[in-house]
């Protein structure tokens, strides 16, 4: 790598620039091409400036002993100085009458053509910490940096944060080696909407070892008045290094000059003398985790910026600088983080087993990523994905979950989201396969006869259901909105009965809808789960009964639903929960093509009402090009062989499926989720479109006219 190297503080000098040679020695120890312009004298403080008025005249310096003040200066480069040592073949570094940002623009422009374009531009080590605003917007480090950026080069500011004068080499050079690390790293990571870095490394015995994190910019202001102070007009002006001096000294002990006395009109002069304490006051005032704070506590600080001042969101937490050692890196990251030990530990085994050898490295947190933009895959309950990085790095952050799928997982929203496709298309294969819903908000029993006057399609089946015989009358499933696992489902067919439902619960529950009504099932009730081609027959654990031939019988849920939570004690039923597949090939009134004609009527329905929400309902279901989900979709299968959409789950309850046949069932289907979903987005064994595996058949492939 070929980089520039300027700073604000001029060539090597133990009283005002002690670390800029063991950098440059450091990086051209690390293989780099380092290229060196400097301003020819101190000059701190001066920001983004140029020198306008003037002939900008370069002087060329020959860099002596490392910390010891020996270099040379020169009026020509080597060999056009009278008595030019012709032997000598060390560094030479340009110096310029001018400030940090025009070395950039010369040593861009106008010099080092033989040695290639300059990749990157490092304006440091600065001697002294750039901390906070109010060193930041003066600083002629990082007004350096700045100066390659606006000229379309990576930049880093790099200061060191010195604690003591004595300027030890040991602790230099492994400040010095840390700092090389870090940039070759900051380089080879650089993120999206990243202009330049302002890093500052405190210049601490262990300093390698202690963390580097990423910070944002602490926004403090002068609060105690001038930051110069008048002199005696008649005293000698100090040169710009003695002031320089004079100014840290004052950062160390943090003293404050006594007010001068005021007259009308005083002639006077004034220096450079700016008042820390408020600084410092506001770093320990400040938020945690702002650069001032990050430095003070002995870590390395990564401030992001754009080129103008602004910290760039979305890049926060500890860096992990791979080891000297090793330096491979793993194709992409993972982060399994489930609630369920039965997914937890599946989801990993499939990761393991499908991206092969070196090809992951699980972590515990986006924190332990070496980078924002390293590539990861999290698979994590909803509330815990962080999609903020998700949204951020979309070319390299995977996840298991939709932001926003309401279209499909509540229960109202998916039967609004029918009712509007099938209006649309009266044709669409959902028209015979769903039952029509209807929903109402409810807060008290006593408001039911308002509620109802919505569901009016509800009220005219119940006020019919007055008027017919017992087996004819329509039944209706009530079922909350928010609720899983089966919990507040009752059986109703008259008013009463709905009454008497709400009435049961002590605290009655909101956003409840009134459930299709139940088409006739067979003697057990076969519930289909369907994880995109992956499918379950679900049974009850009793007999089916129907409501109609004994009273008593419609409280039992256990002979109504399939759910394996309603199936504990007495009631259990080993044979629950079966392979769709391993089911008998032949079932009277169905024939002995009856699974196969199921598994069509569960592929077409599940592909359209997943298109039904994408085009349908944008608003409530809202696709990601870094994003897919794994649903529960759950049919009810009638005693004529009609397969009907009954709802969708996010995050199923695959611990249902039990033990026998988790390896079989689950495992499988999470191993081939990674072939389908994660190993074509990160491009892991050369993938790059999969539509479909052996267990997994592609039901839909939809062109919304955007990435998905």
């Amino acid at each position: 790598m070929h980089i520039l190297v300027v700073n604000d503080d001029g060539p090597p000098s133990q009283q005002s620039s002690p670390y800029i040679h063991s950098l440059v020695k450091s990086l051209q120890s690390a293989g780099h091409t380092v290229s060196v312009v400097l301003p020819h004298q101190q000059r701190s403080w001066i920001g983004k400036a140029h020198l306008i008025g003037a002939a900008v005249k370069p002087t060329y310096f020959r860099p002596g002993t490392l910390h010891q003040d020996d270099g040379t200066t020169h009026e020509y480069p080597h060999g056009m100085n009278e008595g030019d040592d012709e032997s000598y073949d060390g560094d030479e570094w340009v110096l310029v009458n001018s400030t940090p940002a025009s070395c950039v623009q010369i040593g861009l422009y106008h010099y080092f053509e033989d040695r290639g374009p300059i990749d990157l531009v490092v304006s440091g080590p600065n001697y002294g910490r750039n901390t906070t605003a109010l060193f930041a917007m003066s600083s002629g480090t990082i007004g350096g940096a700045m100066e390659a950026a606006v000229c379309g080069k990576h930049a880093i500011a790099l200061s060191y944060a010195f604690s003591s004068r004595d300027h030890d080499p040991i602790v230099i050079a492994e400040a010095s080696r840390h700092s090389v690390r870090l940039i070759e790293y900051l380089q080879k990571n650089w993120a999206e909407g990243v202009d330049l870095y302002t890093v500052n490394v405190p210049l601490e015995p262990g300093v390698s070892e202690s963390k580097v994190v990423y910070t944002k910019m602490l926004d403090n202001r002068w609060s105690s008045g001038s930051c110069f102070k008048a002199v005696d007009a008649s005293r000698p002006t100090d040169s710009p290094e003695r002031q320089e001096e004079k100014v840290r000294h004052q950062s160390e002990v943090n003293g404050v000059d006594a007010p001068v006395k005021k007259t009308r009109i005083q002639h006077k002069n004034f220096e450079w003398a700016p008042n820390f304490t408020d600084v410092y006051r506001s770093v320990d005032e400040g938020p945690l985790g702002n650069d001032g704070w990050t430095v003070k506590e002995g870590m390395t600080s990564v401030t992001p910026l754009r080129a103008n001042f602004m910290h760039t969101p979305g890049i926060e937490g500890e860096i992990k600088l791979p080891d000297t050692d090793n330096n491979e890196q793993p194709a992409l990251y993972t982060l399994v983080d489930s609630d369920d030990p039965y997914v937890q530990r599946l989801m990993e085994r499939a990761l393991q087993r499908r991206l092969g050898e070196g090809q992951s490295r699980a972590i515990t947190s986006l924190d332990d990523l070496p980078s924002r933009t390293t590539p990861v895959f999290q698979y994590r309950e909803y509330e815990r994905l962080e999609f903020e990085h998700i949204m951020v790095h979309s070319s390299t952050s995977l996840a298991n979950a939709y932001i926003i799928r309401k279209a499909l997982i509540r229960k109202h929203y998916l039967s609004n989201t029918v009712t509007n496709w099938v209006t649309k298309h009266p044709d669409s294969v959902l028209a015979k396969h769903f039952k029509f819903a209807f929903d109402f908000e409810l807060d008290y029993a006593e408001f039911l006869d308002d509620a109802l006057l919505e569901a009016y399609e509800l009220r005219e089946s119940l006020d019919k259901n007055e008027t017919v015989p017992e087996e004819e009358k329509e039944w209706w499933i009530l079922k909350p909105g928010m609720s899983d696992r089966g919990q507040g489902i009752r059986l109703f067919n008259s008013e009463d009965g709905l009454r008497e439902i709400f009435e049961e619960w002590e605290v009655p529950d909101s956003d409840n809808e009134s459930g299709s009504e139940r088409p006739e099932p067979s003697d057990t009730e076969d519930n289909d789960n369907n994880d995109n081609g992956v499918m379950l027959a679900l049974f009850a654990a009793k007999p089916y009964c129907p409501p109609w031939e004994d009273e008593d019988e419609v409280k039992d849920l256990a002979r109504h639903l399939t759910n394996t939570c309603f199936q504990d004690g007495g009631s259990s039923n080993a044979e629950s929960v079966r392979r769709f597949w391993q089911l008998e090939d032949y079932i009277p009134g169905l024939g002995g093509a009856w699974k196969e004609n199921v598994f069509e009527q569960i592929c077409a329905v599940t592909g359209e009402i997943f298109e039904a929400a994408a085009r349908g309902m944008m608003v409530h279901f809202q696709t990601l090009p870094n994003a897919f989900e794994l649903f529960g979709v759950d049919f009810l299968v009638d005693k004529a062989g009609n397969a009907w959409l009954l709802e969708l789950n996010a995050y199923p309850d695959f611990a249902q499926t039990g033990e026998e046949l988790k390896e079989m069932v689950v495992g499988r289907l999470f191993e081939e989720t990674v072939d389908v979903a994660v190993k074509p987005f990160f491009g892991v064994g050369g993938e790059e479109a999969v539509k479909g595996t052996e267990g997994l058949r592609l039901v839909k492939d939809l062109d919304l006219g955007r990435k998905n």
